[in-house]
């Protein structure tokens, strides 16, 4: 029975757990990180550090990683420089849209925008052209894995 081991077996499924775990893991130190950076790093007076904390507990994500992200955001400790940006732009039929993006590279993000922008017949406006007809009430979270542009732009509409 060689290379029978129940190892064998496991791996496969335990990779694609940990992608999974790593990608959600990515995704809220990226929040705490801005948090912190834009609020500071006591979760008291900041309550959307607060709200990141509460998201990567329910995850279960190691508290130590939490407080190296809070590190990261105010400074203390050297990493990836992510900043909250916002894009403003018309969709197909003149519909506003503001898209709410953490990047660690503007440029870049601001092109994969304008792309997607144009791909589905809109196109990116300036800063303040759509943000006047907005209010915001709340935030929606889609995971790029599970679902097409096409339904997440129908989900934004």
């Amino acid at each position: 029975m060689a290379g029978h081991s129940k190892w064998a077996q496991i791996k496969h499924k335990k990779a694609k757990v940990d992608a999974r775990r790593g990608k959600i893991f990515n995704k809220i130190i990226r929040e705490i990180t801005v948090a912190a950076r834009l609020g500071g790093g006591n979760p008291e007076f900041n309550p959307r550090l607060r709200l990141a904390i509460e998201k990567a507990k329910e995850v279960n994500m190691p508290w130590e990683n939490i407080e190296r992200a809070i590190k990261r955001g105010t400074g203390e400790l050297e990493g990836a420089h992510y900043e909250q940006v916002v894009y403003e732009g018309y969709g197909p039929g003149g519909v506003a849209i503001m898209v709410v993006a953490y990047t660690d590279n503007k440029n870049r993000t601001a092109g994969e925008i304008r792309h997607i922008f144009s791909k589905h017949g809109g196109n990116m406006a300036g800063v303040g052209s759509v943000a006047w007809q907005f209010e915001e009430k709340g935030v929606i979270y889609v995971e790029k894995d599970k679902v097409d542009e096409e339904t997440i732009f129908e989900i934004a509409v």
